[in-house]
């Protein structure tokens, strides 16, 4: 009988049953970088996010934001990159808090993350449907309707699925070098032209205004959302290259680079068009000229017809990403047998890739229904799908962060007193934890202004109560488990690579 590729040493806690595993050694260091760099999507979140924190937010303040952000997450990644070299799992979130805080609330984090990670796809085909639309019409004057492009869409993201990370990953890396330097190209020419016309500001990077403007709350809240996904990279622990290594590399390279490059990029841009200019720009009819109007100056035309080419293919990358999280989500859930029938299912990979295949198309069904669902309801694929649907997932996924540094600091307390650190395993987290909090209060509190015309919307005054009752359904069906079937309650979060198993 032929040897089935996709099951290899997988295992639970104490051993016992194979389970199909990922593809090893399928990705290294950079490759790790890439993927989640690509969740954040730095055109999308600069183009898409920025002009809004100028006008709307913390105003000239808004590169402060992230760098205010920059240094809570790093902190929130000492914790988590600590646990990494304790757990390589698949579930991520759903492992490290499994072994934490319990099967229970293990549980419901891991569904937390999994349903925050099948939302954002579609959000994603939403956005990027709308600048594949706009663009082809503004340079060509061709027509197609935005659903078209949400088809090309889903069937890119599952077949990259279908053939293994290897193959994203190669894909990522062409679209995120090509749009990190037509950004980069801006901020350049803007800082060796001695600044804008009024020459350079420090202002915006002064960690004083990011409390500052209109909304600093929101301003704040914009800047950890252009990171949601940054912590991808435990995801692919399985599928890396030595990954107590890797990985805690992998995620302080994610959100240190990341943050410098935010940093620079939006500081140069309302440096390029001077800070009162930039305001006046981010609060006009077209606020992308926030970003148009100092690359058409310092760098050329043709770098603003690029530009919105790049805002395309880097919604797809972010898109991409995002569908890569929620198969691997979906497939952490389904080996373990969460429901008896989804073991051979989403828990199964591919014989040949090595790849979680069925629980990919499945990702892609699901977010075929939800972006027919909210085009039946009339809804504007920007303005209606990508930013209802985005605030959903990041509620969530903020909701997980915070539990995860918590998390820390019991694992490390319980588990493993001899590997207790002052600052990694007890402040760190602690500071993490309260931070991440604290952004979903901002969150709540700023949700209407955040939705802009769907302010009134009726899945945006569900969003608080669908993210508890998925929690909710978390807890009451590993309670259910743990009185009716202790053997698949005692797998919960425990599958873990056999070499590199929690110890």
């Amino acid at each position: 009988m032929a040897v089935d590729e996709g099951v290899a040493p997988v295992t639970g806690a104490g051993g016992g049953e194979a389970v199909h595993r990922l593809k090893p050694n399928a990705v290294g260091l950079l490759g790790v970088v890439f993927m989640a760099v690509a969740t954040a999507a730095p055109i999308t979140a600069m183009t898409g996010n920025v002009p809004f924190m100028v006008s709307s937010g913390n105003g000239v303040g808004a590169p402060a934001s992230y760098l205010v952000a920059m240094v809570v997450l790093a902190i929130f990644s000492v914790g988590f990159t600590s646990m990494a070299k304790h757990i390589t799992s698949t579930g991520a979130f759903y492992g490290f808090i499994s072994y934490g805080l319990g099967r229970t609330i293990g549980l419901a984090s891991g569904l937390l993350a999994t349903f925050a990670y099948v939302v954002f796809e579609p959000a994603l085909i939403g956005i990027f449907s709308t600048f594949a639309t706009t663009t082809l019409k503004d340079q060509t004057g061709l027509h197609v309707p935005w659903w078209a492009f949400a088809v090309l869409m889903l069937a890119v993201n599952a077949t990259g699925t279908w053939f293994g990370v290897s193959v994203a990953e190669k894909l990522l890396v062409v679209l995120l070098a090509t749009e990190v330097t037509v950004l980069a190209a801006m901020a350049v020419s803007v800082a060796l032209h001695g600044g804008g016309p009024h020459g350079f500001t420090f202002a915006p990077v002064d960690p004083v205004n990011a409390f500052k403007g209109t909304s600093a709350g929101l301003g704040l809240f914009f800047a950890f959302w252009s990171w949601v996904g940054f912590e991808s990279t435990a995801m692919y622990g399985e599928e890396s290259r030595d990954p107590k290594k890797i990985i805690p590399k992998a995620t302080m390279i994610s959100v240190l680079g990341v943050g410098v490059f935010y940093v620079l990029v939006s500081w140069m841009a309302i440096t390029g068009n001077g800070e009162a200019e930039a305001v006046r720009a981010a609060s006009s009819a077209n606020p992308l000229t926030l970003f148009f109007a100092p690359t058409e100056r310092y760098v050329g035309h043709w770098a603003v017809d690029v530009m919105q080419w790049l805002m395309i293919t880097g919604s797809l990358a972010c898109g991409m990403a995002f569908h890569n999280c929620a198969a691997r989500y979906l497939y952490a859930l389904g080996r373990e047998g969460v429901l008896p029938s989804l073991r051979d299912t989403v828990g199964r990979t591919h014989a040949r890739h090595g790849s979680p295949h069925l629980a990919g198309l499945v990702q892609t069904g699901v977010s075929a229904v939800l972006i027919g669902a909210f085009w039946a309801a009339g809804k504007d694929p920007y303005t209606g799908t990508y930013v209802l649907l985005a605030i959903l997932g990041t509620m969530a996924i903020l909701v997980v962060q915070a539990v995860c540094s918590f998390a820390v600091l019991v694992y490390f307390r319980s588990r493993h007193p001899e590997s207790r650190h002052w600052f990694r395993t007890f402040t760190a987290p602690l500071l993490g934890g309260v931070a991440m909090l604290a952004v979903v209060v901002l969150l709540v509190s700023n949700m209407g202004v955040a939705a802009g015309p769907e302010s009134g919307s009726l899945v945006l005054k569900a969003t608080p109560w669908l993210v508890a009752l998925v929690a909710a359904l978390g807890v009451g069906y590993a309670r259910y488990l743990k009185h009716r079937a202790p053997e698949r309650y005692a797998l919960l979060g425990r599958t873990v690579l056999e070499e590199t198993r929690e110890r």
